[in-house]
């Protein structure tokens, strides 16, 4: 099936968001990328998990990335 002319995705977002199974929107969190020695260990861990996103913004990033569906 041919795409429809003129939606795309947006690459930014299809890079910093997942979408899983039950549609729900998964992102990593913020504070992983420097200044990990000032942080304890516990609060490293948690950072290297993801988590879902907000149900309030759910539908903007989904507008984003229109074939994930």
């Amino acid at each position: 099936m041919r795409r429809p002319k003129g939606i795309k995705t947006n690459k930014a977002a299809s890079k910093r968001f997942k979408v899983t199974a039950s549609g729900k929107v998964k992102r990593a969190r913020a504070g992983r990328r420097h200044l990990l020695t000032g942080k304890n260990a516990k609060r490293r861990r948690s950072l290297g998990k993801g988590v879902m996103v907000d149900s309030t913004d759910v539908y903007r990033i989904l507008g984003s990335m229109p074939f994930t569906r």
